[in-house]
């Protein structure tokens, strides 16, 4: 996780990151082998809309009860929230083109 555009997010900062704007969060685990395969993806993700969004993650084991207030069961989950609401959860690997449609839907 090297991208400058990457935002990492604990239960202390959650709330202040996901309160404005377009911020897709990718709540993962160091254990969990599909979250290491979309990990590179997001990063990609967080560079193209880098000015109209932000990407987070989110390790669920180090942002306990952000994870589970989310009610967040399986990783990877990827939610996009749009000034601190949620509108769209994903679970699963999901691919460049289709992260990056996703959240140009909603700017």
């Amino acid at each position: 996780m090297s991208s400058n555009n990457l935002i990492h997010l604990t239960d202390k900062n959650f709330k202040e990151e996901t309160a404005k704007g377009l911020v897709l969060v990718d709540f993962h685990a160091i254990w969990c082998g599909p979250c290491r395969t979309i990990a590179p993806v997001v990063e990609q993700l967080a560079t193209v809309v880098a000015g109209k969004a932000k990407v987070g993650k989110l390790d669920i084991e180090e942002a306990h009860d952000t994870s589970v207030e989310l009610q967040i069961t399986l990783v990877p989950t990827l939610i996009l929230f749009k000034d601190g609401k949620e509108v769209k959860r994903i679970q699963g690997v999901k691919d460049l083109d289709y992260l990056q449609k996703l959240v140009e839907s909603y700017l």
